[in-house]
């Protein structure tokens, strides 16, 4: 990126955002900070009032607005992909807030850039994976959560645990929501177990927001708590097997279960996997288990072979 087009950027991020620090915009525009600082001195110079504050970050001046900002043609069809990939992920009032968002934004391209996303936008599908009767009830807990953080306000929870099922009260203080595995879920400090607890949206329930409020300031961020228990959890070393005519049925879910790496062997794959949960690994692959072969760990192997044989009962083969 030229310095031209750098400086333009520069001024949209901070049109983006009520403050951003330097070395935040050193890392997104992949430079040194003595260049940011360059940067920013050149927009200070030609009339941009930039507000510089030691230990906060730059921000424009309340009020100062450029003129809407054209968009590239690749620029345009991103935002398409975008409102595809929204449409399923988040739920229906973020949904409906992303799209409105978006028909301001589709307000100012250019003729051209109309016609084109009118032209492609039937051309690009996203399938919905998730069942109706879950999405609906993230649906409602996304917004009560989101709520609850803006407020800072403690919120009542009837939540359902998956294995066993058990229904407890909670009261939860709402750190932060995130997405995974199709999932969204919730981080928050339970005043329950008077520690830090996640929680898969779908199995709240029931969630109020009460007049309770509490102080973010003495909770993790969401970033370091998740570093936290990626770090602590126990990992199991798994290595599979895998004919290179079977890699494909592994291909689109192997990154969900801890792949690492692969090598190479004749005609065969030796994928190697990191996974806390040797019994959620073992459901996994044992639809696989008539292409892959475990070589490692025993456990896993002695689980598999356990669960074949009770499923053998439970269809009453002999």
């Amino acid at each position: 990126m030229n310095r031209i087009d750098r400086l333009t950027a520069i001024l949209t991020h901070l049109q983006s955002k009520r403050t951003i620090r330097a070395a935040e915009l050193a890392t997104r525009f992949e430079v040194s900070l003595r260049t940011i600082y360059r940067d920013v001195r050149s927009l200070e110079e030609s009339g941009v009032p930039i507000v510089g504050e030691a230990g906060q970050g730059y921000s424009l001046v309340e009020g100062y607005r450029l003129p809407p900002i054209m968009f590239s043609r690749e620029e345009a069809l991103s935002m398409l992909v975008a409102e595809k990939l929204v449409e399923k992920s988040l739920d229906e009032q973020s949904n409906k807030s992303f799209k409105e968002a978006l028909i301001k934004i589709k307000a100012v391209l250019k003729s051209s850039e109309k016609d084109l996303l009118v032209e492609v936008q039937d051309t690009i599908k996203v399938l919905k994976s998730n069942s109706s009767d879950g999405a609906n009830k993230s649906s409602k807990a996304f917004q009560t959560i989101l709520l609850s953080i803006s407020e800072k306000k403690v919120v009542a929870a009837t939540y359902v645990t998956f294995d066993p099922e058990h229904t407890t009260e909670r009261e939860l203080e709402p750190v932060g929501l995130f997405h995974s595995f199709e999932q969204w879920y919730l981080m928050a400090y339970c005043r329950l177990r008077n520690d830090y607890r996640t929680f898969r949206l779908d199995r709240f329930s029931y969630l109020h927001i009460t007049d309770i409020s509490y102080s973010t300031a003495k909770h993790p961020s969401l970033q370091s708590y998740l570093d936290k228990v990626s770090s602590e959890r126990k990992l199991h070393q798994i290595v599979l097997e895998v004919p290179d005519s079977s890699l494909k049925y592994l291909v689109n879910s192997k990154y969900n279960n801890g792949f690492v790496s692969e090598t190479r062997i004749d005609k065969t794959t030796e994928m190697t996997f990191m996974n806390s949960s040797i019994e959620g690994f073992v459901r996994w692959i044992i639809s696989l288990g008539d292409v892959v072969k475990v070589k490692q760990p025993e456990l896993l192997r002695d689980r598999l072979a356990e669960l074949i044989r009770e499923i053998k009962e439970m269809q009453g083969f002999s």
